[in-house]
């Protein structure tokens, strides 16, 4: 599965399946040295923490794999975001052979040509294992979901930022739909092929497929999450293979928990929020509604943030979501985003196509300027977070912001 073509055909039928006083500073691109590619770097998180991370595989042996049934078991590769010292040697955006898969198969369906960009070299702003910062207390937690066919590795501009603001994010990979997942010992794992002919009843049965396979994963990283909570061990496979961050164990507060996501990562959280009890909010990047919860809508609080042309009278899901949820509930509209510009190709994508001729841009990422599209969707969704999971009171939601004039409030 190549997540450039699937999201650009699923944001076609508008099924999109990728603190309040920050100002994101830009992305940049220089030509590496010896010739191997452009390399790229992401927006740096503005919260008054540090940022550690660690990356775990997880398998749920109570159910075989949703997506390949001859496999008795799934089995997820998982990250952890989360306010920490600032120790260590820094982590990269996507571990090195799925970069390297990444180069060879998901970036040229989006005008990039293989080797043009060094994605390995791209660094994230996080420490690998670094200690858990003890001023941060206890860390409420959001788990995150990509866009159908994306890596958990887009949403790390906005992921790092919430665990610069105090909170532990949790980013999850479903293996064999993400284009690529590199698990331990050097191996990757592709997404099955796609069909040829990807009609609108394809899709929608694809997403439908996932979305179900998705729901279940994130329950089951939300148990882990959970044990981790109670001062037990995050990592279930017996190998013990990973060692926990110093202040990990124990770190979750399981009474402040929320759930985002872009595409159909989004129309999860909400079915996430729907039926698990233990979820107490979410929020929804530019995300059609898929399954259940598009009828049935949500009784918590949720956020949707929409690229420039996804209305509830484009999208028929929102309409029908909108209109049965019953909670607090706000929809922000960002004049000039699309639908890529809800992950981290809204900050990448300018910078690379600066220096890498006939890359389509605006197709995926929209003319909304990068730098205040990244500040407002942190703000925003910090914002919310704070709100609903801290109880911190925010201007934001009642009337339209200045520093953020691409974005309107929907009623």
């Amino acid at each position: 599965m190549s997540f450039g073509k699937i999201t650009a055909a699923v944001a076609g039928l508008a099924l999109a399946v990728v603190t309040v006083n920050t100002v994101a500073a830009p992305a940049s691109a220089q030509r590496a040295s010896g010739g191997s590619g452009v390399t790229v770097t992401l927006p740096a998180p503005a919260g008054p923490y540090g940022v550690g991370t660690f990356a775990v595989r997880l398998v749920d042996r109570s159910r075989p794999d949703p997506l390949v049934k001859k496999k008795p078991y799934r089995e997820l590769m998982v990250s952890l975001w989360y306010p920490a010292k600032q120790s260590g040697q820094t982590a990269p955006h996507m571990a090195p052979l799925a970069a390297a898969d990444w180069d060879r198969h998901s970036a040229p369906p989006m005008g990039i040509p293989k080797g043009a960009v060094d994605w390995a070299a791209t660094p994230t702003h996080a420490r690998l294992g670094a200690p858990v910062d003890p001023r941060a207390g206890k860390l409420p937690v959001v788990l995150f979901g990509s866009g159908d066919g994306g890596p958990r590795t887009l949403g790390t501009a906005v992921v790092e930022d919430l665990a610069s603001q105090g909170y532990l994010v949790v980013t999850v990979d479903h293996t064999y739909e993400a284009d690529q997942v590199e698990f331990p010992g050097g191996r990757v794992v592709r997404a099955l092929p796609l069909p040829a002919k990807l009609t609108p009843r394809v899709i929608a049965r694809l997403l439908d497929r996932h979305s179900r396979a998705r729901l279940a994963d994130m329950r089951f990283v939300l148990d882990r999450i959970t044990a981790l909570g109670r001062g037990g061990d995050l990592d279930n496979t017996g190998e013990k293979s990973t060692r926990l961050p110093e202040g990990l164990r124990g770190a979750p507060d399981l009474t402040r928990i929320g759930a985002l996501g872009q595409s159909l990562g989004g129309s999860v959280a909400a079915q996430l929020v729907h039926d698990d009890p233990r979820v107490d909010a979410g929020v929804n990047l530019d995300g059609g509604y898929v399954g259940p919860v598009a009828k049935s809508g949500v009784a918590r609080p949720f956020l949707q943030l929409a690229a420039e042309t996804h209305t509830r009278e484009s999208e028929p899901s929102w309409k029908t979501f909108w209109n049965a949820s019953t909670g607090w509930k706000r929809e922000l509209r960002f004049k000039g985003a699309a639908h890529g510009s809800f992950t981290d190709l809204q900050a990448l994508l300018p910078k690379i196509a600066e220096t890498v001729p006939k890359v389509p841009v605006a197709d995926f990422v929209g003319t909304i300027d990068p730098v205040r599209s990244v500040s407002a969707q942190r703000a925003y969704v910090t914002a919310f977070f704070d709100l609903h999971l801290r109880k911190r009171t925010t201007p934001l939601f009642e009337a339209p912001d200045a520093r953020f004039p691409e974005v309107s409030i929907i009623p």
